[in-house]
């Protein structure tokens, strides 16, 4: 889970999906866009209702 301040920084909510970038000059941390889900194929289950749902699991 990230901080608060951070989410709020990158502009995330929870439920939201995340890209890690590694590199030798650290790590980088931004919101993936939708195509980078690896689950945005089933699209049967990605309305605004089930995101609402999903997100606390």
């Amino acid at each position: 889970m990230l901080p608060r301040e951070v989410r709020t920084l990158l502009g995330v909510r929870p439920g939201d999906t995340l890209a890690f970038h590694i590199d030798a000059s650290g790590v980088r941390i931004e919101r993936a866009a939708r195509d980078d889900d690896t689950f945005a194929t089933f699209d049967e289950w990605a309305g605004k209702a089930d995101d609402e749902v999903y997100q606390d699991l």
